[in-house]
């Protein structure tokens, strides 16, 4: 349920960025993002800081250079391209993740896990895709986006289980802010004139998205596999879609539904792996004996 929660945030974390681009450039929305993370997390968390060591400052860093370049490489992309093309494109990070861990971890996934991974990959095709799939350089980008949002949950669940998340957490988030800040000020104008609409919107993407949702999210990967992390968080698209739907007036169709619903069936397949349906059946088996 944790990651349902991350799932739910950061749905609605999509509404609130779409509006705050209107206020400020993009590269310093992230920058600013991380920067009130970071802040909050080391004074609500300013003990864990002195334990810090050499091992968590190297696993905050590795971690911190997928996120800010994952959000980097999503930013500059959705220039260049549709904003439900980028969500699905995004979310073909729940196909790699399951490749990486098997490559770091050199342990397998379990075979139902690989295939809900494919069938959560189309369901987020019927609930984002319109048109073609041709793809241009901003898709590119969210490709590469998509990677890095891969090798980040899969850092996690690396990390995770050998670090102290919180300081993980907080040692990701300012490494992160310190890269944004270093991409920000050669490409995009310093503006410190922010509107209301503007503090909102970094105030929520920092505190919310940001803080509480990886935090959540490195907590819970410490008792769960990248793989089905991955997969919890594809609701994302979900709850993402239901927020544009409610809060900026997009258009309800039966594909959301369909797609919503397969994403569900993915789910159920990596939770459960169907072992309700094979005790019933044996159950039934057994009662015919």
């Amino acid at each position: 349920m944790a990651l349902v929660l991350v799932a739910i945030i950061w749905g609605s974390g999509f509404v609130v960025t779409k509006n705050g681009l209107d206020n400020m450039t993009p590269l310093f929305m992230n920058a600013m993002r991380f920067i009130i993370a970071s802040i909050l997390m080391s004074v609500v968390f300013f003990k864990k800081l002195k334990t810090v060591n050499k091992s968590d400052i190297i696993a905050g860093a590795i971690i911190g250079s997928f996120l800010f370049s994952a959000f980097a490489a999503q930013t500059v992309g959705l220039q260049f391209t549709t904003a439900s093309k980028q969500a699905f494109l995004t979310a073909t990070n729940v196909v790699m993740v399951p490749f990486l861990f098997w490559f770091i971890s050199k342990r397998k996934p379990h075979n139902l896990e690989i295939l809900a991974t494919f069938i959560t990959l189309v369901g987020i095709g019927f609930l984002t895709l319109e048109g073609g799939v041709a793809l241009n350089s901003g898709d590119l980008l969210t490709l590469l986006c998509a990677l890095l949002f891969a090798a980040h949950i899969t850092s996690i669940g690396h990390f995770a289980k050998k670090h102290d998340p919180i300081v993980l957490t907080i040692l990701q988030f300012i490494f992160a802010a310190i890269f944004s800040i270093i991409l920000a000020i050669p490409f995009e104008p310093i503006n410190l004139d922010i509107s209301g609409q503007g503090w909102f919107t970094v105030l929520y993407l920092g505190g919310v998205s940001t803080l509480i949702a990886f935090l959540i999210q490195n907590i819970a990967q410490k008792y769960t596999t990248s793989t089905h992390t991955a997969i919890i968080l594809s609701l994302e698209a979900v709850f993402g879609t239901l927020f544009s739907i409610l809060l900026l007036g997009e258009l309800f169709t039966i594909k959301m539904v369909i797609g919503s619903a397969i994403i569900f069936v993915g789910i159920i397949t990596a939770e459960t792996k169907w072992e309700f349906l094979r005790k019933k059946s044996q159950k039934i088996n057994n009662e015919n004996i």
